[in-house]
């Protein structure tokens, strides 16, 4: 039996005393269902637990949330959970979830989960057992990822990209990293339709002189503490505006242009030239999609405060209005659904279930969204599936095409290599092109990692393993550049709520509210993890998209020829190793 000091939370099946008051199964359970922003809900849950004065009262939480809400020190979050897998993605619908809670709770001047709080400091006073009876919130968040189709992922994080923020920031960083994609596709594939090398040369030094310009402005704004009337909060949008005066100043007149495809010569001038076109398309389509989105007040940073003013939370508890609520959930993600609503019924029913078998009346705190599905488990509990199937990590059932992508790109990287060495192409050149690889790879890791604010030797690592990484992506730079990188972080589950706070901060300007987001342990090191990886992703399409053409124009043939021919010699060599 546990005390019921914070230092031991009690748990579904190990609650405090007193003693069950029934026979072993004669308890009964009481189903309490409650918005978790809701002051109605608090002045709810307080009433019926000194009217009935159950033996236990039964609340939705585990023992970390448990503890969180005690005020403790949040226990440091295992880095291993933290880095493995999908984390990243985990923990930006982990991040929604509870931004969206905080947000309404400020809205309404309560606490998210003060009528949790509630029940526990009542049934305390009353003398009152107390037992928590919710799944582990990683296993949840675990398991709803993997539950959600692709399509319902990217809604997701768009939804909170859209929403947390200012739609048109947004907008073009969605559209900055379609761009970087978007611009090896232009130097692949530009010449089919007119994009040739005077293009692509105009494109290389109009954002050369972007870059130079805006680097200019924004360092002349930032250091005179402002130009005509600009705060100094104002430098990146001056140095954007007049980076993007100098560009169409380059565009229409060719000034330069001679002077930097000679300097420069074919190469780097393409693939400059084509990353910048992509890049200016997609910042040019992601800005339009932004402003698209405010206009229409799609976004929480906008009208959507209006509708939070008008939202009456005290809706929340009406049966009519949750299955509303639950079935337009379902139709979104039913995966989704699955895991955080269904299983948690179950889950919640089975304590519950064991509760009342043992002789406990029970008193139980829940969401309103619960309160259908845990009293229908409760009227038919042989209706309850196997505990051993609501936990655990869960995978997304089907085909799994991420491991059969990521063995397959292995197996193309390792015949590349072997294709070519039996086509008869020379070791020099061989290494030349691994070195290429090795290179590219680590350069954009790193220096990545390292703008995301990555030390240096955390971001050094991320680089070394990145070429090994894209040959597997199984694995991710990110992992080891965040390993080194935890050896000085200490991240715990209390970043949430500070990232929450400095999100709700409609005092100070998006740049201000970001620098301090990233002195946030946890994530800072989603972020160095994130931006490692994607610098991985960009160097190998770069790769493929500009060194190799430039390696083929070195060799007697094409890559694609040398491969044929590799492939043939290949053949020969079997089959007289079997005659």
């Amino acid at each position: 039996m546990s005390d019921g000091s914070p230092d031991e939370p009690p748990t579904a099946d190990e609650v405090t005393a007193p003693p069950p008051s029934n026979p072993e199964g004669e308890g009964s359970v009481t189903v309490v269902g409650t918005a978790h922003v809701s002051q109605e809900s608090v002045d709810e849950v307080e009433e019926t637990l000194d009217a009935e004065r159950p033996d236990t009262v039964a609340v939705e939480l585990d023992e970390g949330r448990y503890r969180q809400m005690r005020g403790e020190t949040p226990d440091d979050l295992d880095p291993g959970d933290l880095l493995g897998g999908n984390t990243v993605f985990q923990f930006l619908a982990y991040w929604m979830l509870s931004y969206v809670q905080s947000r309404m709770g400020d809205r309404f001047d309560i606490e998210p989960g003060a009528e949790q709080l509630a029940a526990v400091e009542t049934a305390e006073e009353l003398g009152i057992g107390v037992a928590l009876v919710d799944r582990e919130i990683d296993t949840t968040i675990q398991r709803f990822w993997a539950r959600l189709g692709i399509v319902a992922k990217f809604r997701l994080l768009g939804g909170l990209a859209f929403g947390v923020t200012d739609p048109r920031v947004a907008g073009v960083t969605f559209g900055l990293a379609a761009g970087l994609v978007l611009g090896p596709v232009i130097g692949a594939f530009g010449g089919s339709v007119g994009i040739g090398a005077g293009v692509l040369g105009v494109a290389a030094t109009a954002a050369l002189a972007a870059l130079g310009v805006g680097y200019l402005a924004t360092e002349i704004v930032g250091v005179s503490g402002g130009v005509a009337g600009l705060d100094v909060d104002d430098d990146l949008l001056v140095g954007a505006l007049a980076g993007a005066g100098a560009a169409v100043l380059v565009a229409t007149s060719r000034i330069g242009v001679d002077l930097v495809t000679g300097t420069l010569g074919g190469f780097p001038v393409t693939a400059l030239g084509s990353l910048a076109l992509g890049v200016t398309i997609g910042v040019g389509v992601g800005s339009l999609a932004g402003v698209v989105v405010s206009a229409l007040g799609l976004g929480l940073a906008d009208d959507g405060e209006d509708e939070l003013d008008e939202f009456d939370p005290a809706e929340l508890t009406d049966g009519d209005v949750v299955s509303a609520m639950m079935e337009e959930f379902r139709a979104f993600s039913p995966g989704g659904a699955e895991a955080l609503i269904d299983e948690r019924d179950a889950y919640i029913a089975h304590n519950l279930v064991d509760l009342r078998a043992a002789g406990y009346d029970v008193v139980a705190v829940v969401g309103a969204g619960h309160r259908a599905g845990v009293e229908s488990y409760l009227d038919s509990p042989d209706q309850l599936p196997a505990m051993e199937s609501l936990v655990g990590t869960a995978d997304s059932g089907g085909v799994p095409w991420g491991r059969i992508v990521g063995f397959g790109i292995t197996g193309a990287f390792v015949g590349f290599f072997v294709l070519l060495a039996m086509a008869g192409v020379r070791n020099t050149e061989l290494l030349r092109l691994f070195g290429a690889w090795f290179l590219i790879n680590g350069v954009f890791a790193a220096g990545l990692a390292k703008l995301a604010g990555a030390r240096w030797r955390s971001a050094g690592v991320g680089g070394l393993v990145a070429w090994m990484t894209s040959v597997n992506p199984l694995l991710a730079p990110g992992w080891f550049t965040g390993y080194v990188e935890l050896r000085h972080l200490r991240v715990n589950v209390s970043d949430i709520g500070r990232l929450n706070e400095l999100l709700s901060d409609e005092t100070r300007s998006l740049r201000a509210i970001v620098g301090d987001m990233l002195e946030v342990p946890l994530f800072k090191l989603i972020i160095v993890v994130a931006m490692t990886n994607v610098g991985s992703v960009i160097a190998s399409v770069l790769f493929a998209t500009y060194v190799l053409p430039a390696f083929s124009a070195s060799l007697d043939a094409g890559v694609a020829e040398l491969m044929l021919r590799g492939a043939r010699n290949s053949a020969e060599l079997l089959v007289g190793a079997l005659s």
